[in-house]
């Protein structure tokens, strides 16, 4: 059976209260009690019960992390960052995953609200806009991190992904690219609407129109990329660039474009978004657009904390800025 902290009370010969006190570090307990009250719970190995200490008022230390997929590198390091920052101010992390999946979403974030966390972060896109506003009326302190819901006062980091997008289109015309295509996970994310708006408008300010064809929902993995591309290469006039909204569509992209015996970048030149490890192991290396995924993390576990602890009233959206990274999957058109 698990120790009690009765158990650590006799060994260590002193009051429930005693021991009470030393965990919530209430009360005028002496170095020494304190000292000895700890030593015989890691001798018992007695964990206090992080529920019950929520239940009376308590911090539990704890942050609730969502994510869409943990299969996507860039996800994989948002959570790392958001962990690492977290253990800084002594948070421990917990991951869920929800595959996209609206459903599972709301069940992890029942679950993380039931298990009495500090605050939540979410890059989800919490499609039950009644649910977060219930979470809200519970003043349960929320960050959203790559995205944003205008209408709810709530913090949030993200980048600026119409400049990313401008960036991508902009580097294209500039290599003299006119027929442009456009893979993208879905067109319901405002992220994914903003970053074809700026791809758009690159395009505009060079005369460009981009053909609506040439825009292919591809899903959110390197297979769905490699679909989407596949579908645009059957086409009688094949685009000479595509910008995918992130790099796993990218590399699904420039796979399609392999399997058909092209070459690249002489063939296809290929533009990504998140700079995520995968885009350094790629052949040829992706050129992307670089978000600042250790400062999302950080940036969000700062402002979710000093909510937590009472620092701040006022809400907080943080915009951080998106930087071209020229690698080897773009060239000129007149290479061809």
């Amino acid at each position: 059976m698990k120790p009690t902290i009765y158990d650590v009370a006799q060994a260590a010969g002193v009051s429930i209260a005693t021991v009470s006190k030393v965990i919530n570090e209430t009360g005028r307990i002496s170095d020494k009690t304190r000292k000895h009250v700890f030593s015989i719970m890691e001798q018992l190995n007695y964990q206090p019960s992080m529920v019950a200490s929520a239940l009376t008022g308590k911090s539990t230390y704890t942050i609730g992390l969502t994510l869409p997929d943990l299969a996507n590198p860039f996800f994989a390091e948002i959570a790392r960052s958001i962990e690492d920052r977290g253990h800084e101010y002594g948070f421990s992390v917990f991951i869920c995953s929800t595959d996209n999946d609206p459903d599972k979403e709301v069940k992890y974030l029942s679950l993380l609200t039931q298990k009495r966390v500090d605050g939540i972060i979410s890059a989800t896109r919490i499609q039950n806009d009644q649910f977060l506003k219930k979470l809200i009326q519970q003043n349960i302190p929320i960050a959203l991190i790559t995205g944003e819901m205008p209408t709810l006062a709530v913090d949030t980091v993200m980048v600026d992904d119409y400049l990313g997008g401008f960036q991508a289109g902009n580097h294209l015309v500039e290599l003299g690219h006119k027929r442009i295509a456009i893979v993208v996970e879905d067109m319901d994310n405002m992220s994914n609407r903003e970053r074809i708006r700026g791809c758009k408008q690159a395009m505009a300010n060079a005369g460009l129109y981009l053909d609506e064809q040439l825009v292919i929902t591809g899903g959110f993995t390197v297979e769905s990329g490699k679909s989407a591309m596949s579908n645009l290469l059957l086409l009688e006039e094949r685009p000479s660039a595509v910008f995918a909204c992130n790099d796993l569509l990218a590399i699904g992209a420039i796979r399609a474009a392999r399997e058909q015996g092209m070459q690249l970048p002489a063939d296809l030149s290929v533009v990504g978004f998140d700079n995520t490890i995968l885009a350094t192991l790629i052949d040829p290396p992706l050129t992307t657009i670089g978000q600042p995924i250790q400062e999302i993390g950080r940036r969000a576990v700062d402002l979710l904390v000093q909510e937590i602890k009472g620092e701040k009233v006022l809400k907080q959206r943080v915009v951080l800025l998106p930087e071209l990274v020229l690698r080897n999957s773009s060239t000129s058109i007149h290479h061809k």
